[in-house]
This record gives structure tokens, sequence and C-alpha cells, in this order.
């Protein structure tokens, strides 16, 4: 597995290195405010962008019109070449060479943008800097420049779908098309057992690939042609194994190669309902939450929500401290309800939609309806046994649990 780029494990990079640097080098530097519009409180250095797009994407996508300043927030983020960096503390201050532009960001944005309509130029703006900043081989890495990763190249698929633009007519100046820049990435033919139709983050320094759990959920997407909002399952089609004709060394297009990538989730999850993690400093995997929710979008965009269900059960039972304070994540866990065609306002007895609203803004659907008054033995059964939904958002706003997955953070860095 690689370590995921979130907020949790860029700080924690950042103690290692704060660590190994001389002591005058050694103060780390004080975490920026929470702005305005933003929500959650965390520090937002490393997924700002991100989590507010989620956040915003989940609000819309269950109906509800998020806060004004929440989105004025975010296209404030915006660099006036179009890109978004992960973070600026100042948006007032213009972008400059120094600004770390984000293409997982960017891409997030475009999604969460395009959804909600009215910001026609921003998006426009974004997906013509992502655009510029593709690489030969057709694919996208995190910061431009960079190789490209099956992640970062699928998160700007996902984008461009949003965006009403098809990625196969998106191509480098070499030709080649973001749906070609994602296929190199998958396992082929020669892949053994339950590998075969495994995507890797990236190959490694001998070229190699190795099966990635969570790049494969997000190249899933991708090869539909789809992004993080998906239609409700209406299908239960069962997962086949990948195909491999005589002389074939992988999948000719991206549906087929996302047919592989199916099959790969589905048997990942038969073990024990959810898919597993290595944190950084252990060699002992954990239960990975976010990557879980992201094989559950995953699987049922691709109509295989039988395979999905158990893993979407195991999630209502044990995504609660994880998803605590969480926007990005209690984001994700919504559109992963949605996808199942299942209400987010009661995942296993939790309103996710309300646990999300409590996190910034409330958005202006949710502001001008007042909730029906309980009766005298509902709050007494409240004051008895504690309301279930609470202890999704008081407390520590720690993100608990290494699961961040694509749709959380889409950065990745490999071990």
């Amino acid at each position: 597995m690689t370590v995921r780029r979130s907020a949790a494990a860029l700080a924690a990079t950042a103690v290692l290195c704060v660590a190994a640097a001389p002591a005058a080098l050694a103060a780390p530097s004080p975490a920026p405010a929470i702005p305005e519009g933003l929500y959650g409180k965390t520090d937002p250095t490393y997924d700002g962008v991100w989590r507010q797009s989620f956040g915003l994407l989940a609000q819309d996508t269950v109906g509800l019109k998020p806060a004004p300043g929440a989105v004025s927030w975010l296209t404030g983020q915006q660099c006036a070449n179009g890109a978004f960096a992960s973070f600026r503390p100042d948006a007032a201050k213009a972008c400059d060479a120094k600004t770390m532009l984000d293409s997982n960001a960017t891409a997030a944005a475009v999604q969460a943008l395009a959804a909600l309509g009215g910001q026609d130029a921003v998006v426009k703006k974004a997906v013509d800097w992502l655009k510029s900043v593709q690489n030969a081989d057709g694919g996208w890495s995190y910061s431009p420049g960079s190789p490209s990763d099956a992640n970062s190249t699928s998160v700007v698929i996902g984008a461009l779908v949003a965006a009403g633009v098809k990625p196969g007519d998106v191509k480098s100046k070499a030709g080649t098309s973001a749906l070609d820049g994602l296929l190199p990435f998958q396992l082929g033919c020669a892949a053994k057992g339950a590998d075969r139709g495994a995507f890797a983050y990236q190959p490694d320094k001998d070229g190699k690939l190795a099966a990635n759990a969570d790049a494969t959920a997000a190249a899933a997407l991708a090869g539909l042609g789809k992004n993080a909002v998906v239609s409700p399952a209406g299908s239960d089609e069962p997962v086949t194994v990948p195909e491999c004709p005589a002389g074939a060394k992988g999948a000719a297009d991206a549906p087929t190669a996302a047919v592989g990538a199916a099959f790969y989730l589905a048997e990942a999850l038969k073990k024990d309902g959810h898919l597993t993690a290595v944190t950084p400093g252990s060699d002992k995997p954990v239960a990975d939450v976010g990557n879980t929710a992201d094989a559950v979008i995953a699987l049922a965009a691709g109509g295989h929500a039988g395979a999905a269900r158990g893993a979407f059960a195991w999630l209502e039972k044990n995504a609660g401290e994880w998803a605590k304070g969480n926007p990005a994540g209690l984001g994700t866990l919504v559109l992963a309800a949605h996808a199942m065609g299942e209400d987010p306002k009661s995942f296993g007895g939790t309103d996710l939609v309300a646990a999300l609203n409590a996190t910034g803004p409330a958005p202006q659907a949710a502001a001008t309806t007042a909730a029906p008054e309980k009766k005298e033995e509902e709050k007494a059964e409240d004051s008895a046994s504690g309301d279930g939904s609470k202890w999704w958002v008081i407390g520590s706003f720690a993100v608990a649990g290494i699961g961040i997955g694509f749709l959380l953070s889409g950065r990745k860095k490999k071990q």
C-alpha cells in the first residue's frame, strides 16, 4: 500500500523532516487560523480545498444549497491561472512561483463547483489549467511536472467528466489521451490470481507495478467515465473475472479496465468485509475506512451493489470515530450512501448530513427549515440513552484511523 498524502500523513512527514533538520529549523510553523466559511476545525494546510469541495459536493447531492460564504471561500482559493493549491491562508495575495499548485485539489474543486452550478468561469479556468499540465503520457501527477500517477489521473478524469468534457478528447502534445494515460497503471494479464485487474499507484524504480486498492478504486470510477457522485445503485450485476484474450497484455480500453478493477476490489473485500492499509512506521495492516468507502462507491458505480453491501454495512458500524468532525470523511460517507441507494440521514443510526453541516456554515436549506419539536417521551429517552448522532459531532476533531482514500485526499506517496 502507499501512504496517503492526507493532512495526517503529510503532517507526520513534516514532523519527521523537522526531527532530522538542524535545531535552528526544528520549530514548526504555527497552524493557520481556520478561515470563515471553511468546513472543519483541523489544520487545513494540506486538505483545505479538498475537504471543502467534498463537503459542498455531498450537500448538493442530498439537495441542500450550501452557504454562500462556503462557496465563496472555495472560489476565492483559485489562482489567476485557474489552478488551486491545497490551501492558501491569504487568498488576497496573488499566487506566485512558490505556490504549490495541486492537481487533486483543482480537480476536486471542479467537481464541486460544476455540480453547484453558476461557476462556469471558475470551472473553465480550472479545466484549462488541468489540460495545460497534462503529461506527455496522457496522465497527471499530484504536483505538475512530476511523473503521472493513477490517483491523480483518475481524479482529473472525474473532474473533466463533471465539467462536461470527454476525457478521450483531452490529449497531450504527444497525442495521448487522458484515458490512454490511465491504462498503463493496471496490472496486466500476467498478474497472478486476485491481483489481476488491480491498478498500481505508480511503477517502482524497476518499472514494476504493485496492486494498490486505493488506486484501483479511483481508476474504476475513471474507467467508467464517472466521478465521486454516483447515481443510486439500480442494479446488482455479478462481478466477472477479467478476460485476457490470447496475446493480450492488458485491457484494450478504459471500460474493460474498470471491469478488472471491480473484480480486484470485490475479491479484496471478501476477506474481512473491509480493506486494510499499513500506517507509516508499522508493518501491521489496520482497517482502512476511507479506502473501504471508496471501494463501495466504485463498485456501486459499476452496478455491483451486491459486492459492496457487506462493506457498506461494515462502514455503518465502524466509520464513526474516523469521520468525527471530518468534512471530507463525512462527505465521502454521504456519497457512499447515495451510491448504494441508502439514506445518509440514517447511517448506522446517525445523520451524516447533520454531522457534516455541523462542521461549518449551515447550508441555506437547512438554515430555513426548523427541526420538529421532540415529544416529551423522546426527550426522556435521549436523556437516558444519549443522542445517537451527537458522538459524530462532539469531541476531538482529530481524524481517527489512517484511511483517507482517494476521494478524501487524492494524494499518494509511494513507500
